[in-house]
């Protein structure tokens, strides 16, 4: 394996000095497997023979972080790399921590983890790969695949099976037949996960490569019907052939997932908003003598990604802005009738690249007309930041300097004054109080 030259310093430190005391060192998991397939790893761990307290005493920056499993986070060259001692697991009771560990040999330490293409172990220094699982094979084969009796793996953490969809979607991998039979016979676990880990997951599986394929095999698991059966619900919810000839609104989901970044990290506000932009369409179908309609799926959907979202513990902040996107993907199709005070407005929203692609994505995975898309385009080159934000004409001490008195009826005369000068109609300080004046008297 010809990548050591991948690897930074400060890991190269950590394992010669563990080496030098006299214990053994490697790396372990994925930047394993992404050395043997030519990829840069994003971090690498650490596995040894070496106690914790021994790891501890080898170097001045370290931090418990899972001390009772092991670990411990070594700090060098400013960076954080996780050290863990080789250990045995056993007695699962939450599906999630083990009861008891035990330090053990640098095989049975492989043995205990999840995945095959996991497993492997290297040393740098010597270049030795060191494979007691097959891992090799697999990583050539394209498979992801349980270390041992996949049930057991799938009881010991449960959150391994929504790993393995993961994986198989980041890697393009195929989900090894008897795993899969395993997922299928224990989705109901999956309910146990706490709602952070379980939305990492999915996070890293949208953000990371492959998002059509993980959204696929989560609803060939049945997974999706566990974790969001409302997105599961758009699975035979027709559209309109006008405007999406490519199918029912699943379908439609999962053409714009396909067309996310394949390398890289797509911003995972952008996906979600991908896999939520639609959801009130589940609820708000209807047919009539004029054909299909989904009156109120904007607000119905906004409701309903809400729910989702605090279930899985989302930040506030990413919260209001995937609801945002959700919001407004329908105005795009107003945007060359909106006065420009309201263009202006809808052009300068926070995070309006966001849903400038989301419309584009929008777009690409139905009809495929771009002209409204185009056009925001042109208007923001066009448009100055001046002209998108113009200094206010007026404040409101000035309101108070003319006599009104503070109160929620300033915000409605601000916001008069602020849509003429967006429309071009006033542009000086005069201009705004005569406005005023003549709008609200005084």
């Amino acid at each position: 394996m010809q990548s050591s030259q991948y690897i930074p310093e400060p890991v190269f430190l950590i394992l010669n000095r563990l080496k030098a005391a006299g214990h053994e060192a490697c790396l372990v998991g994925g930047c394993v497997r992404d050395l043997f397939c030519g990829v840069i790893p994003q971090d690498y761990d650490i596995v040894t023979s070496a106690r914790p307290d021994e790891v501890s005493s080898l170097f001045s920056h370290t931090i418990p972080v899972g001390i009772s499993f092991g670990v411990l986070i070594v700090i060098e060259g400013g960076q954080k790399y996780e050290v863990a001692t080789f250990r045995t697991e056993g007695g699962y009771a939450d599906g999630r921590r083990p009861a008891q560990v035990a330090f053990a040999t640098a095989e049975e330490d492989v043995r205990r983890r999840d995945f095959t293409i996991n497993g492997l172990l290297f040393d740098p220094e010597s270049g030795r790969l060191i494979d007691y699982v097959g891992g090799c094979r697999d990583i050539e084969n394209r498979i992801v695949r349980t270390i041992g009796d996949p049930e057991r793996r799938f009881a010991e953490d449960h959150l391994r099976m929504l790993r393995a969809v993961r994986f198989a979607a980041n890697l393009s991998y195929d989900i090894d037949g008897n795993t899969l039979k395993a997922i299928r016979g224990h989705i109901k676990d999956i309910n146990r996960i706490s709602a952070e880990r379980t939305r990492d997951e999915l996070c890293k599986l949208l953000t990371r490569g492959g998002a059509r394929r993980g959204m696929e095999l989560l609803a060939e698991t049945a997974l999706l019907g566990e974790i969001m059966p409302e997105v599961a619900a758009l699975q035979g919810i027709e559209q309109p052939e006008t405007f999406h000839p490519e199918g029912d609104v699943w379908e439609h989901t999962l053409m714009m997932l396909s067309l996310l970044p394949a390398e890289g990290e797509t911003d995972s506000r952008l996906a979600w908003s991908v896999i939520m932009h639609d959801l009130g369409k589940a609820v708000t179908r209807t047919v009539d003598e004029r054909g299909v309609h989904f009156y109120g799926h904007v607000q119905r959907g906004e409701e309903i990604a809400r729910q989702i979202m605090e279930r899985l513990r989302f930040s506030g902040a990413d919260m209001e802005t995937i609801l945002a996107l959700i919001r407004c993907h329908m105005l795009f199709m107003n945007v060359k009738e909106m006065r420009p005070s309201r263009l202006k407005r809808f052009l300068r929203m926070p995070d309006f690249a966001l849903h400038l692609q989301l419309h584009r994505l929008d777009c690409l995975g139905s009809h495929g007309m771009f002209d409204n898309y185009e056009f925001c385009r042109a208007k923001l080159s066009e448009m100055t930041e001046e002209e998108l934000r113009p200094p206010r004409l007026i404040t409101g001490y000035d309101l108070m300097e003319m006599g009104f008195t503070p109160g929620p009826v300033f915000a409605r005369i601000l916001q008069e004054v602020e849509d003429a000068q967006l429309n071009g109609t006033i542009s000086s300080a005069e201009d705004a109080r005569q406005l005023v004046l003549s709008s609200w008297g005084q």
